[in-house]
């Protein structure tokens, strides 16, 4: 989480936040998300995640591991003054249309030559197969859970937030690098991530709610209150504090 994505206790932003609740506002928009949702129930990864899927047996010329780390992944690539140019779908799209072109399953050149006309509606063998496939993955999804919980820390241990290099996509907040905080709760097994990033996730791994005292993160600048933050983190991102001896 960087940049755009690191706005926790950011001021002076240049317009009040847009409250909206609609989740889509535009027709198009809805095309978007059904794209996406497509490219993941066609993903590859889907031979070992749960519950198992025929992915190998689907005749898709889809051949490329798409996840919600990879639209993320997108997003967070993007400059942040088009960051916050664009639409929430718009990144999406951005991000997805980039994805196809550095695969090559299309060209910058091919879609400038489509951009004034719709292609057919895709059709032909396999077609009702391929649109099973992603309708049972739109009612089932899939799990990230691979084994029950083998952690290193127990509920009360005292653990480190730990100052991993920068990765170009990432899961812990940069403000509770090298922060000290107390483990709350072990979920009940290994997770793996979406896909294996440079900081140390993908690899089935214990789960932990982290407990952190305000002051902990903010110092004097926190104020008095009984609030206190919690954040769910992969184990990779926790090490034992080190006592003195």
């Amino acid at each position: 989480m960087k940049l755009q994505h690191y706005l926790g206790g950011l001021e002076g932003l240049p317009e009040p936040l847009t409250l909206e609740k609609r989740v889509f506002v535009e027709e198009w928009e809805k095309r978007i998300f059904g794209i996406h949702v497509a490219m993941m129930g066609l993903s590859n990864h889907l031979g070992s995640a749960l519950p198992a899927y025929p992915i190998d047996q689907v005749p898709t010329t889809f051949k490329d591991e798409w996840t919600w780390a990879d639209l993320r992944t997108g997003a967070e690539a993007m400059n942040p003054f088009d960051y916050f140019k664009f639409r929430y779908y718009e990144k999406w799209l951005g991000g997805i249309t980039q994805f196809f072109i550095d695969k090559g399953y299309v060209t910058e050149e091919e879609l400038a030559d489509r951009m004034a006309e719709m292609p057919p509606a895709p059709g032909g063998p396999g077609a009702t197969a391929v649109d099973d496939q992603v309708i049972a993955y739109l009612r089932e999804g899939d799990s990230p859970r691979r084994d029950v919980a083998h952690p290193k820390f127990a509920a009360g241990s005292a653990v480190r937030v730990t100052n991993v290099p920068a990765d170009a996509h990432s899961r812990l907040p940069g403000y509770l690098r090298g922060r000290v905080g107390t483990v709350q709760r072990v979920f009940e097994g290994d997770y793996a991530y979406f896909c294996h990033t440079g900081d140390g996730i993908g690899d089935p791994m214990p789960i932990y709610i982290v407990e952190f005292e305000p002051a902990e993160i903010w110092g004097a600048r926190a104020e008095g209150s009984p609030l206190t933050l919690y954040a769910e983190l992969f184990e990779a991102y926790l090490e034992p504090i080190e006592e003195d001896l």
